[in-house]
Formats: structure tokens, sequence, C-alpha cells
């Protein structure tokens, strides 16, 4: 039996909206016939309080700190699955069996080289180009590569898989040529994260020995980066889809919106901190008072979260895998120190509870990349390779979803009421 929400408008009409519950009890009030019959539109700036879609991809509850893709929490999937099964899972809806993982393992293998005509494009670039500016460019490209239209579940899935293992290929390919070294190709008898790093670090006068610690790290990283319901970047793939616009200018577009400092880029943003609090000797109890006073501009990155009002699930996980590498890779890392007691000390502040200020993923993720080798300016890079899956996941399901439409927000006009255009010789003639 369907429940209402009844709304009373300012000249005293009543309308009835229908209340939609998902699975885990959350509600929504469905509004799509309120302008239709009042004339009234909702303000929500940041769209903080509206739900665009109906989806069966990831739940969150920040409140609870509780992330689970296709219903399976995050935790379980951290310790006991692999990137590519998470990919699997969220693309297509269900855990692969041995045989699909294996055959999904192979063709990535397979689609992992890039067309020798794009090296000519990496080449081009200026040498000072930012990886996620290529990347974004890169990937839009590939649609002139393989214009084969998805209108087969084969075609889908080598488009996605595709998708998957050229980003990491391109991502790789960009570092290299950054350096101006040889590109390395990947190799048929390595899994995708360990290809990755050889990818990443091998050069024939120093072959590199890739530690199995690193290998479950990446995975974990991309594991945990791979879906995080209707942010920014995915709202941006959705909106963009909507429009009927092809997957590659859809991923395009979400990487730009990736690129940000308040998205993506937080991870970068948390390694400049703890180096500048390294460099200026400052006390963790200074770096506490200038993050509280409203009249610094000083901010505490890596604390905080748009919907988190707890500790950030992903956060513990990856502070338990950036201490292991550090372990074992005997890394004694000063901004890792910096960063237990700032966390020690803020959580035991009650200004930072009382505010919801909590760590989040990107205050460790930073550290991780770091301990792997990877440059600082290669950072989004390697988030949006493991968000590349839930982009995936979610234009599939919003371009099959036949109550989605072209996304068209409306607005409250602030400007001039109706006036008269002014001749040039009325409206006066500067020096």
């Amino acid at each position: 039996m369907t429940e209402y929400a009844t709304i009373t408008l300012d000249d005293g009409r009543t309308m009835k909206l229908p209340i939609v519950k998902g699975t885990e009890g959350e509600k929504a009030i469905d509004i799509r016939a309120l302008r239709a019959e009042t004339g009234y539109i909702t303000y929500d700036p940041g769209f903080g309080n509206t739900g665009s879609c109906r989806s069966r991809i990831t739940f969150m509850d920040g409140e609870k700190g509780i992330l689970r893709y296709r219903g399976i929490p995050i935790e379980e999937l951290a310790r006991r699955s692999s990137f590519v099964e998470t990919a699997y899972l969220l693309i297509n809806g269900e855990l692969p069996t041995s045989d699909e993982l294996i055959r999904t393992s192979v063709k990535l293998n397979d689609h992992s080289l890039v067309h020798e005509d794009m090296n000519t494009f990496y080449r081009n670039f200026p040498r000072a180009s930012h990886p996620m500016g290529i990347l974004s460019a890169m990937v839009n490209a590939l649609r002139s590569f393989y214009p084969t239209l998805l209108n087969t579940e084969e075609e889908f899935e080598q488009t996605f898989l595709r998708l998957i293992s050229k980003v990491r290929t391109m991502a790789a390919l960009s570092y290299k040529i950054s350096l101006g070294h040889n590109v390395e190709y990947p190799r048929p008898d390595y899994t995708y994260c360990t290809n990755f790093l050889h990818m990443m670090f091998n050069s024939p006068v120093r072959p590199y020995k890739v530690h199995r610690k690193l290998v479950k790290a990446l995975n974990v990283f991309w594991i945990l980066h791979a879906d995080h319901e209707q942010n920014c970047s995915t709202s941006v793939v959705r909106s963009v889809g909507s429009s009927r616009a092809n997957i590659y200018a859809s991923v395009s577009a979400g990487i730009s919106a990736l690129w940000g400092p308040l998205h993506g880029g937080a991870n970068q943003a948390v390694i400049s901190m703890l180096e500048n609090i390294n460099e200026n000797g400052a006390t963790i109890s200074q770096v506490l008072r200038k993050a509280k006073s409203k009249k610094d501009t000083f901010r505490l990155m890596g604390f905080g979260h748009r919907v988190y009002k707890t500790y950030d699930p992903r956060a513990k996980i990856m502070k338990k895998y950036c201490d292991d590498v550090l372990k074992k890779l005997n890394i004694n890392d000063p901004l890792l120190n910096i960063a237990r007691k700032l966390e020690e000390a803020a959580l035991s502040d009650s200004y930072f509870a009382d505010h919801n200020l909590y760590p989040n993923v990107d205050f460790y993720s930073g550290i991780l990349l770091r301990a792997m080798g990877i440059p600082t300016n290669m950072f989004t890079v390697m988030f949006a390779i493991g968000r590349l899956p839930g982009w995936i996941a979610q234009w599939r399901e919003h371009m099959t979803d036949p109550e989605q439409k072209i996304t068209r927000p409306r607005q409250v006009y602030l400007g001039y009421n109706k006036r008269s255009y002014v001749s040039m010789e009325k409206r006066g003639i500067e020096d």
C-alpha cells in the first residue's frame, strides 16, 4: 500500500506526494508531479537531499559508517576479494564463478595493449600536462578507435573490459613517457594489479621485483575506491550518459570531475598538508588549534565527509594496509607518524566529534600510494582507475532505467525582471 506525504502551499492548496522506500528502509518523497500540478520546484544546492535515481549497486549509511557493494560489506571484499572480482560484481550484479573470473582475467590481458597511434597522441602532450587531463582526453579518444555501439551483451562486456584494461595501461604509459622512458608492456602471466606495478616501475636496467604485500594493498586500494553511490563524478557520468553520449565520453567527463581537489584530489592535498607540517615543525596542538579557528583559512585535510558522519569504514581498512606496507618495506615515513598523532589527537578532541570530523579514506591512501612509489601527481589517476567499475555499472544502470530522462535541473532565477534594450548612444562611452 502506497504511503503519501502531504504538503501545504502558501495559498492553502495541499498536494499528496508518494513516498518511495528503499530495501534498507530509507525513504524519499516522489516530487516528479510537483511542478506540473503546483508550479513549484524544490531548491537543493548540491543536491544533498535529492535522490536522482533508484539504484541496486551501492548502499551507504553515513550515520552508521556502512558501505556495501551489491549487498556485500566493503570489509569482506577488502579481506577476501580481488579488484577484478569486485569490478565484475559491481558491473554484473553477482560475484563471478571460477570460470567467469578466469575468462574475465584473460580478456583483460587480451585488451591491455593500446593502439600504436595513441602513442603519438601521448608524445605530443606538453611535458607539464597533468596526468588527469591526459587520461580524460585519451579515454574520450578511445571512441574513435572503437566505434562499435553497445547493442548486445557481448559488445557491452567487450567494451567495459577494454576500458578497465586500457585505462590501466594508459596510466602507466603516461607515467613512463613523462620520464622519457621506454613503454613497458603488460605480461600475460601477471594479474591485473601486478601488471600495473610492473608497467609503472620495471626497466631494462633495474628489473622490478613485485612484492606480494604491495599487490594486495593495491587490490584493496582499488576495491575501496570502486564505487561510492551518487558522488560528484558518478553523477556526472550518469548525467552525460542521460544525453545518450557514449560510455567513453561519459567516463571522460567523470575523470574531469574527479580531478577537482574537493573530490579525487583530496589524498594529494593530505600529503601536501602533512609535508608542510613536517617542514615547518608545527606541533599537533598548533595544527588542531588552527583547524578549529574560524578566522584561520587552514583546513585539516582528510577529515570529514559529505555523507559519513562517523569514521569512514574505508579509512579503517586503508590504515591497516598502510601500516602493513610500510612495515614490510621497512619504510620509516615521518608523514605517517604525523598522521597517526593527528588522528589520535583529533579523535580525543570533542570539537571534531561534535562536528562529525572523522578520518576519511584520503587520510591514509596518499601515504600508501607514496610508499608504493606512486608520484603525487598520479594519485588522482589511481583513484580514477579504481572508480572505473563503479562508473561503468552506474552508466549501464542509468541507460537501462525506463524512469530516467535527460538530466535537466531547474533553477530559482534572481536576475533582472524584463527590461528594454538600451542603444549604444544612450549607454555612454568609456575612456
